[in-house]
């Protein structure tokens, strides 16, 4: 599409190079806000209103707001269009807040929702075991890039560490960083400077990078939708990928079976061995 400009904006940095290009841009709710509050941007010549990962930007209240505020200081005739892989029956509603006479397009059921080229797997495992297993399998796996998802900005920073003082370098990237520093960190790994990165789920609907091709969930994802969205990082392109999810609790096998049940999908426990070839592509 040669006739749209498309730019970044977001919250956490100047906004003097966001208002030099304000009119041609798209922008995170935060950020948008606040330049229309400063009278930076004039949402009068409004035509679309457009939510990427709109079930994301809903569930979060104060992102909720942010949206809400916006939408209700645009033109009211204007179109209105939402778009997500996923979508829960807890935010349907909320979306429903948004529209006049609602069209709604599914691309897919959700039984297809899964990557045919990825490899899915889990590993039932106490707590306790969970770092001495990482460390083994990330010295017997062949990888590219691995992504290794957790739930707390706390894991996230002491698994990083470990994984350093183990010989395997590693990135942590998680929400309690200032903005520059994720950018920095994630600009290392997206130039391959880093192999390995350990991130909360901040990380988990955005990334697309496709040198991963190994995701561990290291900790279970909060629900079918948000496995869906991590496991997705290493099965991106086209191409084979593993995804490897720690059960450790009665709630964590829970999930994995509304995971199968929702999309259709084997998530078999790991073998002994893996053949490489059915996870990695083979360099001709």
């Amino acid at each position: 599409m040669p006739s749209v400009t498309v730019s970044v904006f977001f919250g956490g940095l100047s906004t003097k190079k966001d208002e030099e290009v304000l009119k041609k841009s798209c922008r995170t709710p935060g950020r948008i806000l606040a330049l229309v509050l400063n009278s930076s941007l004039n949402l009068r010549n409004v035509k679309h209103f457009v939510l990427d990962e709109h079930e994301q930007m809903l569930e979060q209240l104060d992102m909720r707001r942010d949206v809400q505020e916006i939408f209700r200081l645009r033109p009211c005739d204007r179109q209105c269009m939402m778009f997500s892989a996923t979508l829960s029956k807890q935010i349907r509603p909320v979306c429903m807040k948004f529209m006049q006479d609602p069209v709604e397009v599914l691309v897919d059921k959700d039984t297809k929702l899964t990557l045919h080229g990825l490899q899915q797997y889990y590993v039932k495992l106490k707590d306790s075991e969970k770092n001495c297993k990482l460390l083994n399998l990330l010295d017997v796996l062949e990888f590219n890039q691995v992504v290794i998802f957790v739930r707390s900005v706390q894991r996230c920073t002491a698994l990083a560490q470990l994984l350093g003082e183990q010989n395997f370098p590693a990135i942590a990237i998680h929400r309690a960083m200032a903005q520059e520093e994720r950018l920095a960190r994630y600009q290392q790994f997206k130039d391959f400077r880093r192999r390995i990165l350990v991130a909360t789920n901040l990380f988990g609907r955005w990334m697309d990078i496709e040198r991963v091709n190994v995701v561990f969930n290291y900790d279970m994802p909060e629900d079918s939708n948000t496995y869906l969205h991590w496991v997705a990082c290493a099965g991106r392109f086209g191409t084979k990928g593993l995804a490897i999810t720690f059960v450790s609790h009665e709630n964590d096998a829970k999930i994995l079976n509304d995971v199968q049940g929702r999309f259709e999908v084997n998530v078999a426990d790991l073998p002994q061995e893996m053949d490489i070839s059915t996870y990695m592509e083979q360099s001709r």
